[in-house]
């Protein structure tokens, strides 16, 4: 197959591989990997020219820059909050883990000790390209979420050092313990001083504009991937260790940019993973599947049920977690691209040593991150929820800017048992929420506070209904990415004259909660008349058009503002995304009191006044 078609069929496959996991809601990186042994062992389509050698620098690269994005994702915020337990997952816990992995691999599955030494090393990774779509699955809480995403990311270039010095100490003739034991301190230095400067000296430029914006992104992305063959330079493979400091000095810089090299990263990451984990896969032989026996199986076993929870226990013995938590990381521990990348680099390099059995290297990691993949993917939501960790959902509401009309708001969402909190910069306007017993936080949205310590998680829509139309533009574009630009919302503004040209366009603000007319003083005035926010459940025998016209005109007499589903949904109404609730449904919408008296007259389900519920 010719180069152009093959890099079309494995950008489709992974693509088509992400899209498909989203929709099952499984782990991304089970279907790739399924799609990978399809198109590689099963049906050998996805074959390259190219020697082993250079598939492995090309994997490489593409890996420096998912660690780089990843540590860009690190706040150091998160560290002050958490460092403790970060402290003892990526300082204590990775040679724990190295060494239980190698007597596990050697003892259990069989294998010599010189493979079983690189894999124990490779087994310390805990993969943060799985960790971090877990974890916006499994809606955890900050600090739960701060310490599975801080070891994922740390530990990659650890384990990965920690997997070339094992190499290097079983191959290279004459190297001895305190050798590599220096070899290892001073590429830990080396590497990280030189990521370190490398992200200072590149925020700098950016800083002072000596480059322009246009070039950003991709300047970035070429200045990574040669910081990651510098570190290579001085260690093998101790560029990922400065790439991946590079990217938390860069990230926790005050740079006005960050978040659109962050965006543009993560979409890289993206289109890498895809193609990574249907390269990585297609690689393996049916021989060498077919080598995986009984003693790998329990090996497997050992490495699932064994080796993590008693990592987890010697290394925070003695740590300031909480006891939930530790429970959580004794059994999260999924592995990823980094574990995959590093058996293929491995493998074949310690067979040709010599090492005839590391052939197993990268069917048993294979295996390893199908197994943890699927296993802690699918269980984390789960064990999250039952060590009060986690949100059961997230259909909540988090509305932007405190007043008697968002109180009103929150207060009926609470009745119907649905979550809502108010943000508010001003304690005073945040006192008649708090003396109805609704959920608040007193500070900035957009502040740096709020995204450490703001526990949203079970908040799945945005309303930002604060007199400032402006402002309510700038939150919906800040978050929402996070939120989904579907469920972030914001009240009509108030543009002088009706002509599209002079409005905020869709690009730079939310969707227009509700209708074009319903503005934050509409609101409030309509308030002030006597207006109140109310339901009213719809049955097959009182549908919406029954209940339409029973209410009037719409805007005029009434206002929709939503529905709440049967089974807990919530869905906030806009003339832009505009929707029917059907029977089952509890239509939430703003009219004069009468009105509700009016339509209960045809609906014997009515709720009536939501102070009436």
């Amino acid at each position: 197959m010719e180069t152009a078609t093959l890099t079309l069929v494995i950008l489709a496959a992974g693509l088509a591989s992400q899209w498909l996991a989203w929709r099952l809601r499984l782990p991304a990186i089970v279907v790739l990997i399924a799609a990978g042994l399809v198109l590689g062992p099963a049906l050998g389509i996805v074959e390259f020219s190219m020697t082993g050698d250079e598939l492995t620098s090309m994997i490489g690269l593409g890996v420096a820059i998912i660690l780089f994005e990843g540590g860009m994702d690190l706040k150091l915020g998160e560290f002050r909050r958490v460092g403790h337990g970060i402290g003892r997952l990526t300082l204590i816990a990775p040679p724990i883990a190295m060494i239980l992995g190698a007597l596990a691999a050697h003892y259990v599955g069989g294998i010599s000790w010189p493979v079983a030494w690189v894999l124990g090393a490779i087994l310390v990774v805990t993969g943060p390209t799985v960790i971090a779509p877990l974890l916006r699955q499994a809606r955890l809480n900050n600090r739960s979420a701060s310490l599975l995403k801080w070891e994922g990311i740390v530990n990659d270039p650890v384990g990965v050092l920690l997997a070339v010095l094992a190499f290097q100490y079983f191959t290279v003739e004459g190297e001895t313990l305190a050798e590599t034991a220096f070899a290892l301190g001073s590429a830990l230095v080396v590497a990280g001083g030189l990521g370190a400067a490398a992200g200072w000296i590149t925020g700098l430029a950016f800083q002072r504009g000596w480059v322009p914006e246009h070039l950003k992104p991709p300047l970035l992305m070429v200045l990574v991937l040669v910081v990651f063959e510098a570190g290579n330079a001085y260690q093998y493979e101790a560029g990922l260790l400065s790439v991946t400091v590079m990217g938390v000095v860069l990230g926790n810089l005050p740079l006005g940019e960050r978040a659109e090299l962050q965006r543009f990263k993560e979409n890289l990451t993206i289109i890498l993973l895809s193609v990574l984990f249907i390269v990585i896969p297609s690689q393996l032989t049916l021989d060498s599947l077919a080598m995986i026996d009984l003693r790998i199986v329990l090996l497997l076993l050992v490495v699932l049920f064994v080796l993590r929870p008693v990592t987890i226990l010697l290394s925070t013995i003695g740590a300031p977690i909480q006891r939930n938590d530790r429970w959580l990381l004794a059994w999260i521990a999924p592995r990823g691209i980094v574990a995959a990348a590093t058996a293929g680099i491995f493998g074949p390099d310690l067979v040709a040593a010599g090492h005839a059995d590391a052939e197993l290297l990268l069917p048993v990691v294979f295996a390893v991150i199908l197994i943890t993949v699927l296993a802690h993917g699918l269980t984390l939501g789960w064990l999250g929820q039952k060590l009060d960790l986690a949100a059961k959902h997230a259909n909540g509401l988090l509305i932007v800017g405190a007043s008697r009309w968002s109180v009103a708001l929150a207060s009926t969402l609470k009745q119907h048992e649905y979550e809502a909190m108010i943000v508010d910069g001003s304690f005073r306007r945040l006192r008649e929420a708090r003396m109805e017993g609704i959920e608040t936080y007193y500070g900035e949205i957009l502040s740096e506070h709020a995204e450490l310590e703001l526990e949203d998680q079970h908040l799945g829509h945005l309303l930002c209904a604060t007199d400032n139309d402006f402002y309510n533009a700038l939150v919906c574009k800040a978050l929402g990415h996070e939120f989904g630009r579907h469920r972030t919302f914001q009240l009509a503004t108030h543009e002088d004259g009706d002509h599209e040209s002079r409005q905020l366009n869709v690009e730079q603000r939310g969707q227009i909660a509700f209708d074009g007319e319903a503005r934050f003083e509409t609101l409030v005035d309509r308030l002030d008349a006597g207006w109140t926010i109310q339901t009213t459940r719809l049955t097959d025998e009182y549908g919406l058009d029954d209940f339409v016209d029973r209410m009037g005109e719409p805007v005029d007499d009434w206002l929709l503002l939503g529905a709440l589903g049967p089974d807990g949904q919530l869905r906030l109404y806009s003339d832009e995304q505009a929707f029917e609730p059907s029977a089952g449904w509890t239509v939430l919408y703003f009219a004069p009191d009468d009105d509700a008296a009016r339509a209960a007259d045809s609906n014997p389900e009515e709720d009536g006044p939501a102070g009436d519920d």
